[in-house]
Order: structure tokens, then C-alpha cells, then sequence
């Protein structure tokens, strides 16, 4: 549904793909987190884990934004615009 310009569908469906994006990327820092940390590289590793745990915190704001949207949007479609 479009409210006040924007269509909210279409913007769920965007903050969808930003979280699967963030999920690859978190996956991915995993992956090379431990591959440095098996070849000895502990402060590679360790920044690595920092940074899988900065986008867990970037997914939990994503998942915020999707809930203020939902909100959001209940909250515009309460307006009523009437003719003077």
C-alpha cells in the first residue's frame, strides 16, 4: 500500500533484502573469523568476531525498522484529510 508516497510493500520487501545481505556479510565474517584464527592470526580473528557481532547489532536495527514501519504506516493511515 502506498502512504503518503512511499509504498510500504515495496519498502518491507527492501528492508528484507538489506537483512539477507547483512546475514551473507555476518555469515561470511564468520567463516574468515575462524579461518584466521586456525592459521594463527588471533587478532585478525578476534576483529573478525567484532565485526560478525556489529552486524548481528546492524540485523536487530533492521528488524527495528521493519517494526517502526508497520507502525508507522498504522499510525498515517489514521489521518483524515478534510476539505475546508
Amino acid at each position: 500500500m502506498c502512504q503518503n508516497g512511499v509504498n510500504t510493500g515495496q519498502y518491507k520487501m527492501m528492508l528484507e533484502q538489506i537483512d539477507d545481505q547483512i546475514a551473507l556479510n555476518r555469515r561470511w565474517a564468520h567463516k574468515l573469523g575462524h579461518v584466521a584464527g586456525d592459521a594463527g592470526y588471533e587478532k585478525t580473528c578476534e576483529l573478525m568476531h567484532q565485526v560478525q557481532h556489529l552486524l548481528d547489532d546492524a540485523r536487530a536495527l533492521i528488524t527495528d525498522a521493519q517494526d517502526a514501519l508497520e507502525e508507522d504506516a498504522e499510525a498515517v493511515a489514521n489521518v483524515s484529510v478534510k476539505l475546508v
